[in-house]
Formats: structure tokens, C-alpha cells, sequence
């Protein structure tokens, strides 16, 4: 089974963490991992830095600049992955841009993933439909979950095929907007987010983009099984020290 399915069987609500890998420094994506995983985060989303990268607010695209100046590259990523079983545990899952995957080879990029214990993808500029007729086989060779982003604006229809062709979960942008740390959600969220929960989807639902603090937690896993927390924790660490991680997730839960 995958790390992913067997983190939703736990019966608390799911907390993920999303960082840029080589962020703040270039080997700083381990240390990460272990203080997040010692800290009792149940899942980590580790972005693939781009020079591109449109989706994302300013914290996330800042980030992703300095570590490609820090020398971050895919391969590099993979090499410092390489024996990460050993210590790691919870589920990973690489997010980020289609074109660095196109250019190490998708198949190839789908090997090392399974070679090094990667348990899903998340790529926003992949549509559901291209993935579902060209790569859903690819990818269910190598038991790679990809996941697909939904907004306040996907319609109903789009949705309900986005959950038949899903597994892992679907990632419930909290707004149509870019990423980005957020102090509270407004009515809109919170009709969204009930909206969602009532059409009764098979695929779990994380809540995600504007999750900060305790507060916004509270209010996504009000309708859904778990949040993400990206850009305060991205704000956290160019602050703070790795060391001081658990400090972090106790203002949250």
C-alpha cells in the first residue's frame, strides 16, 4: 500500500509541510525532513525548484530562486534523497514544475522516484486530462500518486472526474490566487470548503495555500481530512534555525 493511503487511515487530521528543496542552503533538505518528521508532521511536500515558477506567491518563488542559486538542480535532489528510506518514514511527494520533469526523461524521472522511495507527484501545470490518456499508466508502473489541484472556480463536473481518475488526494486551493500565508479565511473559504465536503468525493481533500497559523488550520480540517502549510513555514525558516522546527509546528497544533 502506499505511505499515502496509510496516512489517511489515521483518524486525526493530516498535517503537511511544503519547502523548497536547498532552501535556505543547499543541504538543508535532510535536516529538514528529520526535524519535520521528528516534529510529528505526517507528510512533506518537497518542491522542485524553477526558474518559472507561476503558480506561486513571492516567499515560494524567492525561495526557489535562492536555492537554484544555491546549485539545486533535480539530479542533485535525487543524489541527496538517495538513502532517505533509511531515516524517513512519512510519505514524500515531489512538487513542482511539468518542463524539469520533461527534461530528465519522465520515465526516467518516474524510475528514480520509485528507486528512491518517492510516494507522489504534484505538478499544477500537468492537466488531469493529458495525465489520465497520456501518462496515468506511466505513472502506475512506478506506483506514483499524482495529485491534482482543484479552486473556489473548478466546476462540480470538473471535480467529480478529478476524483474518478485521483488517488492520494486532491489538493483544495484555498483561493484562486497565488500561494501564499494568509492570517484568516472569509466566508467565500469556508462556503467552498463546506461545498466540497458535501459532494461526498472518494479521494481525500487537503486544504491548501493560505494555512499559517492555528486559526486557518482549524478552519480547512473543519471540512477536510488535513492542511498545508508552504509559505509561513518557507517565512519560519529564513527567520530561524532548523533547530527550532518543533517550535514551529506547536503554534499550529
Amino acid at each position: 500500500m502506499n505511505r499515502i493511503d496509510k496516512t489517511f487511515q489515521k483518524k486525526q487530521k493530516l498535517l503537511s509541510i511544503y519547502f523548497s528543496a536547498g532552501h535556505p542552503e543547499l543541504q538543508d533538505t535532510l535536516p529538514i525532513l528529520q526535524a519535520l518528521q521528528d516534529s510529528g508532521v505526517d507528510m512533506v511536500e518537497i518542491g522542485l525548484p524553477f526558474s518559472d515558477p507561476l503558480a506561486d506567491g513571492p516567499t515560494i518563488q524567492e525561495s526557489s530562486t535562492r536555492a537554484l542559486n544555491n546549485g539545486m538542480t533535480t539530479e542533485k535532489l535525487f543524489d541527496q534523497l538517495e538513502n532517505v528510506r533509511e531515516n524517513i518514514h512519512i510519505p514524500m511527494i515531489l512538487m513542482g514544475y511539468f518542463n524539469p520533469v520533461m527534461q530528465f526523461g519522465i520515465e526516467r524521472f518516474c524510475q528514480k522516484c520509485k528507486a528512491i522511495g518517492i510516494d507522489g507527484l504534484i505538478i499544477p501545470d500537468l492537466p488531469v486530462d493529458i495525465y489520465h490518456h497520456e501518462y496515468k499508466v506511466l505513472f502506475d508502473k512506478y506506483n506514483l500518486y499524482n495529485m491534482f489541484l482543484i479552486t473556489p472556480q473548478t466546476s462540480e463536473e470538473r471535480i467529480r472526474f478529478i476524483d474518478s481518475v485521483s488517488n492520494g488526494f486532491i489538493y483544495m486551493v484555498s483561493s484562486a490566487s497565488v500561494t501564499g500565508a494568509k492570517s484568516n479565511f472569509g466566508n467565500t473559504q469556508e462556503d467552498y470548503f463546506r461545498r466540497v465536503a458535501n459532494m461526498q468525493l472518494k479521494t481525500p481533500q487537503l486544504v491548501g495555500f493560505g494555512i499559517s497559523n492555528a486559526e486557518t488550520y482549524m478552519k480547512a480540517i473543519r471540512y477536510s481530512q488535513g492542511a498545508i502549510i508552504g509559505s509561513a513555514f518557507i517565512q519560519f525558516l529564513e527567520k530561524n534555525t532548523i533547530t527550532a522546527i518543533p517550535e514551529f509546528i506547536k503554534t499550529i497544533r
